[in-house]
């Protein structure tokens, strides 16, 4: 029996990385092979985990940690997945936050497991507005130097480079895209896809499926900068659940969530990293999601439920780059403002924000 493949697929918060998963998971499933997937964060009550089961797939979640700091609980995870029938292929989504992954998971996966696994090329998937205003290619709101920093150390260690959202450049702005890529980081492979569309999706599953992982050596990364970097995200995550004698329209309101969150936030001048938010009735699979990527344009209603409800679970993932509290002041006025408005009784189960804390890999290797 051949060895299960192993994907990493990294990226910044906001590039895209859970839908691109979904897709590349659904055509290996196509193919007839099995997926297993694992998500990360630094604590628990992810959306990400909740639309990779709402899709039928097998999911672990691995908190408290990236990858890297939690490498043993990486590799129960996938051998909790294979206590089943073995999945043919797993597939590792890191925080968004993570960086390094080359010398702290990709290399002790492949030395230590080398047995177990065949690793596939680490793919970093990225937003191209958020790309173009880092890179310095276009104008807009962007992030402090040292959370920037974290964005191009992981464009740095990338195999495979996946512009994603490709629908949202122009041709000509999409080739300076790729020219600023290909002279900065002239070793990696890079793909054009729209993980919403199916642009160019075949082409980086054959890109994944059809090569093995790089040894190129480990990159120089300052952890005291890293690790400041972080610290200036802020991180909530939230559930709550709504409920009403009569039946309303879920769709609206979680759309009016975000709306509320977003105008919060700009009133702070604060810009988002990511806002991920899902609704979900309490009986079924039914699931609404809402995604912002950027403080300044509309949340996209990525996936919309079927039918009314009369009582669903909100679950909200927002990373920003603004102070815990700020977050939960705004969440909170938000869940509160919204629920008046629908004249619908929002309960809060868990609301949690912190900073990530300083990354210590278990591992950290030059080479395999």
């Amino acid at each position: 029996m051949p060895k299960p493949r192993y994907l990493m697929i990294g990226g910044f918060l906001g590039a895209g990385k859970t839908t691109g998963i979904l897709k590349i998971a659904e055509r290996l499933k196509q193919q007839g092979l099995t997926v297993g997937l694992i998500s990360n964060d630094q604590s628990f009550g992810l959306v990400d985990t909740g639309m990779f089961a709402a899709k039928g797939f097998s999911v672990e979640e691995i908190t408290g940690g990236c990858f890297c700091c939690r490498f043993n609980s990486l590799v129960e995870a996938s051998q909790k997945l294979a206590a089943g029938p073995r999945p043919d292929v797993f597939i590792a989504e890191p925080v968004g936050s993570c960086t390094d992954l080359k010398a702290t998971v990709d290399y002790p996966l492949r030395r230590l497991y080398g047995d177990d696994y065949q690793v596939a090329p680490l793919s970093v998937m990225l937003d191209p507005i958020r790309a173009m205003r880092i890179l310095g290619l276009e104008q807009g709101k962007s992030f402090s130097s040292k959370v920037n920093y974290i964005y191009g150390k992981q464009l740095e260690e990338a195999d495979l480079l996946v512009i994603n959202k490709i629908e949202l450049l122009a041709a000509e702005k999409l080739e300076s895209l790729r020219s600023a890529l290909h002279e900065r980081f002239p070793k990696a492979k890079i793909l054009a896809v729209s993980a919403r569309t199916d642009i160019g999706i075949d082409a980086w599953h054959e890109a994944i499926l059809g090569s093995a992982a790089q040894t190129s050596g480990t990159m120089d990364v300052d952890y005291q900068m890293y690790a400041e970097g972080e610290a200036l995200l802020g991180w909530l995550n939230c559930a709550a659940t709504f409920s009403s004698d009569r039946e309303f329209d879920g769709n609206a309101l979680i759309g009016e969530l975000a709306r509320e969150i977003q105008t919060g936030l700009n009133s702070r001048g604060i810009e988002i990293a990511h806002l991920k938010m899902t609704f979900a009735p309490d009986e079924g699979s039914d699931l609404a999601v809402v995604n912002l990527v950027r403080t300044e344009i509309e949340p996209e209603l990525a996936w919309k439920l079927q039918e009314p409800l009369g009582s669903g679970e909100m679950i909200v993932n927002l990373r920003a780059e603004a102070a815990p509290e700020m977050l939960r002041e705004v969440v909170g006025s938000a869940l509160d403002n919204v629920a008046a408005a629908h004249q619908i009784a929002c309960q809060r189960q868990h609301m949690e924000v912190f900073r990530p804390g300083k990354p210590v890999p278990t591992h950290r290797l030059a080479a395999v």
